[in-house]
C-alpha cells in the first residue's frame, strides 16, 4: 500500500511545479521559495513510501484499495497546505489545513478574509488543487501510471461519483486517460473563450479552474461579480458550469459521433429540465419582488446562480442572501441535489434521487398491491437491486452526515440556519452557504474544532461516504 501511496505523492509533487513557475513569473520570491520546499518535501515523501513498500506484492485488496482512496485524499489535503504555510498566506496549520482541503474537494469554502491582496502564485494553487482534485486524483494516478491489474477499477469505482462507475474502455487506464484528455480539453475551450470576453490569461485560467472543477474558488475578492460590466463572462461561465455538472462519459460519446446520446440520457434531460425551470422560477421572483428590474438581469443572475449552487461550483455574482425566502429555500435544496453521475459535482446527485423517487414509489405500489414484482426503471433499463439498495443506504448515511454536522455546528453557538447551510455547503461540496456563510462571507469565524469536523464533512462528501463509513466499522479494521 505504501508503494501506492508513494506514488501518488509524488505526483503532487510534480503539480507543485506550476504554481512554482506561476510565482517566479510574477517575481514573488518567497512564494516560488515556498513551492520549491513544498515540492522537495512532497517528493522526499513520496519517496521514503516508495522504499517502504518495495518488493511488496503489488496486487491490491478491497481494504487496501478503501485506504488508499481515503489516504491519498488525506495526503493531498496535508501537504497542500504547506504552501499557505510557507508562504505566509495562512498562519494557522488549521486554516492552511481547511484551505487546501476546500480545494482539493472543490468545495470552494474559505478562510482567507482578503483574497485580491494574496500573492499570484497561491492564488494559482488554490485553484488548480480544485482542478486536480476535480477529475479526481486517483483517476490522474491511474491513467499516469502503470497499469495496476483488478485493483485498479475498484479505485476507479471508489474515486468516480455516482451510484455507478462507468468505464470507457475494457481498461481502466485507458478510461481514465480519456477523461483527462476530455477534461484538458474543456479547460483549453473554456480559457480561450474567457480570454476573447476580455479576461487577462491569469484571471481566464484560475476562474476555469475552479468552473470545470465545480470548486468555485476566484483570484478576485468579489468572484465572478468584479466581472459584471462583462455579461458574457457569466454567459460563458455558466455554459462551462453546466457541461462539468454533467456526466462526462456522455461527451466520450459525442467525440465517438453519437451526439443523440447526450439527449437521450434521461439523467441529462432532467438535469437540464430542472436548472432550466429553477432560472424561470428564481429569475421570476426577482423581477416581482423588485430585486432587479432589467428582465435580462434577473435572468442572467437567476441562471448563474442556480447553475452555481446545483453543479456545486459555488461562484457568485450577486449576493442571494438578500434574495427572497423562497428563492434562498430551492437554491438550498438545489444543493443537495447537485449535478450528475459521473461529473465533477459534489452532493447527492440527481441519478440518486431519481432512483430514490421510483424506489420510494415503487414500496407506496407494494402498500395495495403486495404480490407486484416491480423493477425500479430509469431510462427503459432495470436498476439492479444492489445499486437500488446502495442508493438508499447513501441517503440515510448522508443525511446522517448533515445532521449530526449540524448538530455540533451549533454547539459551537452558531445560529441553525448558518449551521445547516454551513454543513450541506462542505458536505455537499458546495462552497457558500446563508448568513454567515453567505455567498459574500467566509469561514474564518469558526473555532479550530468546528473547521476539522467541517474539513471531514468535505472528505466524506468527496469520496461520497460509502469510503468513509467503512473506515468507521471495526470490522473493515479486523480482516
Amino acid at each position: 500500500m505504501s508503494l501506492f501511496l508513494g506514488r501518488l505523492v509524488l505526483v503532487l509533487a510534480l503539480a507543485l511545479i506550476f504554481p512554482l513557475l506561476c510565482s517566479a513569473a510574477y517575481g514573488e520570491g518567497r512564494a516560488t521559495l515556498a513551492f520549491l520546499v513544498s515540492m522537495v518535501s512532497s517528493a522526499a515523501l513520496g519517496g521514503s513510501m516508495m522504499l517502504l513498500g518495495r518488493g511488496r506484492n503489488g496486487e491490491l485488496y478491497r481494504r487496501e484499495g478503501i485506504l488508499i482512496v481515503v489516504l491519498g485524499w488525506v495526503l493531498a489535503s496535508v501537504l497542500g497546505a504547506l504552501p499557505y504555510l510557507l508562504t505566509g498566506a495562512l498562519s494557522n496549520p488549521v486554516d492552511a489545513l481547511f484551505e487546501s482541503a476546500s480545494g482539493f474537494t472543490t468545495t470552494g469554502s474559505t478562510v482567507l478574509t482578503e483574497i485580491a491582496g494574496q500573492g499570484r502564485g497561491i492564488l494559482f494553487w488554490r485553484s488548480f488543487s480544485q482542478w486536480l482534485g476535480g477529475m479526481g486524483i486517483i483517476v490522474l494516478f491511474l491513467a499516469l501510471l502503470p497499469e495496476l491489474g483488478p485493483g485498479a477499477r475498484f479505485l476507479y469505482k471508489l474515486e468516480v461519483p455516482g451510484p455507478t462507475a462507468e468505464a470507457l474502455s475494457p481498461r481502466i487506464r485507458d478510461t481514465a486517460a480519456v477523461l483527462w484528455r476530455l477534461y484538458l480539453a474543456m479547460t483549453v475551450a473554456q480559457t480561450g473563450l474567457l480570454m476573447l470576453c476580455g479576461m487577462g490569461l491569469y484571471d481566464a485560467l484560475t476562474h476555469t479552474f475552479s468552473t470545470l472543477s465545480t470548486g468555485g474558488f476566484s483570484p478576485r475578492n468579489e468572484s465572478v461579480a468584479a466581472f459584471e460590466s462583462t455579461p458574457m463572462v457569466s454567459v460563458v461561465i455558466i455554459v462551462f458550469m453546466v457541461l462539468a455538472g454533467a456526466n462526462f462519459s456522455l461527451y466520450f460519446g459525442v467525440w465517438r459521433g453519437r451526439g443523440w446520446n447526450l439527449f437521450r440520457d434521461p439523467e441529462f434531460r432532467l438535469y437540464v429540465l430542472i436548472l432550466a425551470a429553477a432560472s424561470l422560477v428564481v429569475g421570476g421572483q426577482l423581477l416581482i419582488r423588485g430585486i432587479y428590474r432589467d428582465p435580462a438581469e434577473a435572468g442572467l443572475a437567476a441562471a448563474f446562480q442556480v447553475a452555481s449552487v446545483t453543479t456545486t461550483t459555488g461562484f457568485a455574482t450577486a449576493d442571494f442572501e438578500l434574495w427572497p425566502g423562497f428563492s434562498k429555500l430551492l437554491l438550498v435544496a438545489l444543493m443537495f441535489m447537485g449535478g450528475c453521475a459521473g461529473s465533477t459535482s459534489g452532493s447527492m446527485k440527481v441519478m440518486r434521487m431519481v432512483i430514490g423517487l421510483k424506489s420510494a414509489m415503487r414500496e407506496v405500489r407494494y402498500i395495495f398491491s403486495p404480490n407486484t414484482q416491480a423493477a425500479v426503471f430509469v431510462g427503459g433499463h432495470a436498476v439492479p437491486d444492489p445499486i437500488v439498495r446502495s442508493v438508499a443506504g447513501f441517503f440515510i448515511l448522508y443525511f446522517t452526515s448533515w445532521g449530526v454536522g449540524t448538530l455540533l455546528l451549533t454547539l459551537d453557538g452558531h445560529s441553525l440556519v448558518t449551521a445547516a447551510t454551513a454543513a450541506i455547503a462542505t458536505l455537499g461540496n458546495v462552497g457558500p452557504g446563508l448568513e454567515q456563510v453567505g455567498p459574500v462571507e467566509n469561514f474564518a469565524f469558526f473555532s479550530s474544532g468546528s473547521k476539522l469536523l467541517m474539513v471531514l464533512l468535505m472528505w466524506i462528501g468527496r469520496l461520497e461516504v460509502y469510503a468513509i463509513a467503512a473506515l468507521a466499522n471495526p470490522r473493515f479494521w479486523r480482516g
